[in-house]
């Protein structure tokens, strides 16, 4: 798959998730906010939000378990769970 038909897949995918049928639960949005990120800024950066930060601890570490996978797989993957959220 040529990286140019990845990326506008990607960007597709990122706008059908803000239109899903249903909202997903909480550890679904968590998986999309990593592969987001993942594929968009690549490894994680920065300091683990503080305790209080339940959200933001929570994003980081969804983050955090990604370290190290390579962007297109990323991107890739986060298609394939948006595909599955609209019923596709």
């Amino acid at each position: 798959m040529a990286q140019d038909d990845l990326q506008a897949r990607f960007e597709q995918a990122a706008k059908d998730a803000l239109n899903l049928p249903a909202r997903p639960d909480n550890d679904t949005l968590l998986k999309l906010y990593a592969y987001y990120k993942q594929a968009t800024a690549g490894d994680v950066q920065g300091k683990r939000p503080g305790f209080t930060d339940f959200a933001g601890r929570a994003k980081y570490d969804a983050w955090k378990k990604l370290k190290g996978m390579p962007q297109d797989m990323a991107m890739k993957r986060y298609i394939t769970l948006v595909e599955r959220l609209k019923g596709g």
